[in-house]
């Protein structure tokens, strides 16, 4: 035994993982890719670049999701989780995906549990169109708890100048909220979450679906690329997008609004999830926190002018109308009723 994997590092573990992960990887290439796996740093040929092109970029964690994946032993969901939350993030401001980077940091390496994890990388990028350009795995005994395990990505999109989102100047009141359906808490709430099921038997079903618990809690972050080119496609002017993520409507929806205009949101206008039911009933939090910390059911708002309500409906059949934008004297908020 060397002495540094006496220390806790084993370098032999880190290029097993490699090697299991290389084919997957490989999958996402495209001809705009120009170094193989293993090489120092990406390359990555821009081309077919919009008008006055302004790249768009992106960082994020899973967050604590990744405890409850570890303690599962299921590890590709969290790499679709990554992509698709770093992929709505930028998508909120019109870019389209270019390329994304990994970053895995463990107590120590087990190849199988990272190369499932950057399988699900690859696999959730594939999904969306986008390349893995690569990533790093750093073993770091003592840093982090034995058992350990995060992860984290950097992605990299592009947008024409003249279509960068939000388009501030166009919202008015009477704006129609659009809201398209979640399908998990995605990757926020989870500290509390792990708190709220505590001792509860997660292989078991929470209702009468018959999904287990664990099930519910790590199906991943849904990407909302296809439902955004579905609107477009059928001659939607799309205003603004706001992701749903930590904060939820109350901290996410004022981001993208300008000064002069709120939202009213209507809980009563979409069916929230039974998972969130629960989650809500099992840690006490009142309903206005809830909306706080999940997404309750909606996982991306739209806002459009009032005469797109009928092309979003028959794009978008699942898409609900859950508000509108309003005046308001104060800095942009979310009413909920």
């Amino acid at each position: 035994m060397s002495q540094y994997t006496a220390a806790g590092v084993d370098i032999d573990a880190a290029i097993r993982a490699v090697e299991m992960m290389k084919a997957s990887v490989r999958a996402t290439h495209t001809p705009n890719v120009l170094a193989d796996v293993g090489s120092f740093g990406g390359l990555f040929a821009l081309t077919d670049l919009p008008t006055n092109p302004v790249l768009v970029a992106s960082t994020d964690g899973v967050g604590t999701k990744v405890k409850l994946a570890a303690q599962m032993g299921r590890w590709e969901g969290i790499g679709h989780d990554i992509v698709n939350h770093c992929a709505n993030d930028i998508l909120v401001q019109g870019a389209r995906p270019l390329f994304f980077l990994d970053y895995i940091a463990t107590s120590k390496i087990v190849p199988e549990h990272v190369a499932a994890a950057v399988t699900g990388v690859a696999d959730a990028c594939r999904a969306i169109g986008c390349v893995l350009l690569g990533g790093e795995t750093a073993e770091m005994p003592g840093v982090y708890t034995p058992g350990a395990f995060d992860l984290a990505g950097t992605i990299v999109g592009v947008v024409g100048r003249d279509e960068l989102l939000p388009h501030t100047d166009a919202m008015q009141a009477g704006d129609l909220l659009i809201g398209l359906p979640s399908v998990s808490p995605h990757t926020n709430g989870y500290s509390l979450i792990r708190k709220a099921i505590e001792g509860r038997d997660l292989s078991q079903s929470f209702d009468d679906s018959g999904v287990s618990l664990a099930d519910a809690l790590l199906l991943p972050h849904k990407a909302y690329i296809h439902e955004i080119a579905a609107l477009r496609k059928a001659g939607v002017a799309v205003k603004g997008l706001a992701h749903i993520t930590g904060g939820g409507f109350l901290d996410n929806v004022p981001r993208i609004l300008p000064a002069g205009l709120s939202a009213r949101i209507d809980r009563a206008s979409w069916t929230v999830l039974p998972l969130f039911r629960k989650l809500v009933e099992w840690s006490g939090i009142d309903n206005t926190e809830a909306y706080r910390v999940w997404n309750m059911g909606v996982g991306m708002v739209v806002v459009v002018g009032a005469e797109e309500a009928d092309r979003v409906r028959a794009a978008l059949s699942n898409s609900v109308v859950m508000g509108e934008l309003v005046a308001s004297d104060s800095s942009p908020a979310v009413y909920l009723r």
